[in-house]
């Protein structure tokens, strides 16, 4: 695949707090959000201990310049709601990971594709759970954003068989 440089990474079991907007371009409000939410509660800064996931939610769909998107970040628990900020669990598990920066070439979306690509010629299949752009350097101007996509694969020998048709 060309210079695509991809690790098999596992995320372990973690609490999130979850931030949602939505319009023509939604990132930058969850950011808002997510950024004045984790600063106030002293948790934005240290992005080893809490880092940053984000991903479309709803994905854009044809026709609709709207689409939404989610922003994670990582907490120590549960904590109660507070209307704008929700808190989750994320069951973790098996990931294909590759990076890009968000104004490159190839675009994050060439990269997702060739990351899937990627799995596909190899020993892993998809797993049915969220893909996640983790955002390594969350206070870089967005020029110089850089982005770890994490698509979610399982080994091809622990995967379901098909089932026999007769």
């Amino acid at each position: 695949m060309g210079d695509l440089i991809v690790r098999i990474e596992s995320l372990s079991r973690m609490w999130i707090a979850s931030v949602l907007a939505r319009g023509e371009q939604p990132e930058a409000e969850a950011w808002r959000r997510l950024r004045d939410w984790a600063a106030a509660k002293g948790l934005w800064g240290d992005f080893v201990t809490h880092p940053v996931y984000g991903f479309n939610n709803p994905s854009p769909a044809s026709g609709s310049e709207e689409y939404g998107y989610e922003l994670w970040i990582r907490i120590d628990g549960p904590e109660a709601g507070d209307g704008a900020v929700k808190f989750k669990e994320f069951e973790g598990g098996l990931f294909a990971v590759t990076a890009c920066k968000l104004r490159g070439d190839p675009d994050v979306a060439k990269t997702w594709r060739l990351l899937w690509d990627w799995a596909q010629a190899g020993p892993y299949l998809w797993r049915r759970t969220q893909e996640l752009e983790k955002v390594l350097n969350p206070e870089a101007a967005e020029d110089e954003l850089i982005l770890e996509l994490y698509l979610p694969v399982e080994s091809a020998r622990n995967a379901p068989s098909a089932p026999k048709t007769s």
